[in-house]
C-alpha cells in the first residue's frame, strides 16, 4: 500500500514540474512547421521565416509581428526575410504569427540586448578585422534570474509537497 502512495506523490511532483516547462522552441504546436530563424536578433537585423508546406498549409502564409512589417510567403515559396524595426526594444520578447489557410500559430522573437540603441547614420566602408559577432550563445541569449528562480520554487514546492503527502499518510496509517 505505501509504494501506491509514493508512486502517486512522484506522479503528482512530475505532473507539477511538466506543467512549467516551457515547450520546445517556445512555438504553438499547429498543422503546418513553421520558425523563425534566428530566435534571438538585435534591432535592425534580419530574421528567416519559413513554413513547412503540407496539407494543412498550401497557399499563402502572412506572418505579423509588433517589430516588423506584414510578410507574405507565396503559396510556391516556403521562406521570407523580415527586417526587424530600430526601434525594437532590447531584451523584450515578441510573439510572431503565422496564419496559413485555416490554421496558424505562434513563436517566440528575443530582442537581443546590450550594445547601441541608436540606428547608424552611415555606414564605414572599411570594416576592420574583429572576428565574428556570433550572437549571445544560444540557451544562454535572455537568460533571465527572474524565471530561473520562480522555476526553482516551483520545483522545490511541488517536491516538498510530494514529500510531506507521502510521510502525512504514512504517519496516519502508524497510528
Amino acid at each position: 500500500m505505501r509504494a501506491i502512495r509514493v508512486a502517486s506523490a512522484v506522479l503528482l511532483g512530475a505532473g507539477a514540474l511538466t506543467s512549467c516547462v516551457p515547450a520546445a522552441g517556445a512555438a504553438m504546436r499547429t498543422d503546418f512547421g513553421f520558425a523563425v530563424e534566428p530566435s534571438t536578433v538585435a534591432p535592425g537585423g534580419k530574421v528567416t521565416l519559413s513554413v513547412e508546406r503540407n496539407d494543412a498549409c498550401q497557399g499563402e502564409a502572412a506572418v505579423n509581428s509588433p517589430v516588423f512589417d506584414l510578410v507574405t510567403i507565396g503559396p510556391e515559396e516556403s521562406r521570407a526575410t523580415a527586417v526587424v524595426d530600430w526601434d525594437a526594444k532590447r531584451g523584450a520578447v515578441y510573439d510572431v504569427r503565422f496564419e496559413c489557410d485555416e490554421s496558424s500559430g505562434t513563436a517566440r522573437l528575443t530582442i537581443a540586448g546590450g550594445g547601441p540603441t541608436h540606428h547608424p547614420t552611415h555606414h564605414p566602408t572599411h570594416h576592420p578585422h574583429k572576428g565574428v559577432h556570433a550572437g549571445e550563445g544560444g540557451t544562454l541569449a535572455g537568460f533571465d534570474l527572474r524565471e530561473i528562480g520562480l522555476g526553482a520554487a516551483l520545483i522545490a514546492g511541488s517536491l516538498g509537497a510530494a514529500y510531506h503527502f507521502s510521510r502525512r499518510r504514512t504517519d496516519e496509517d502508524a497510528g
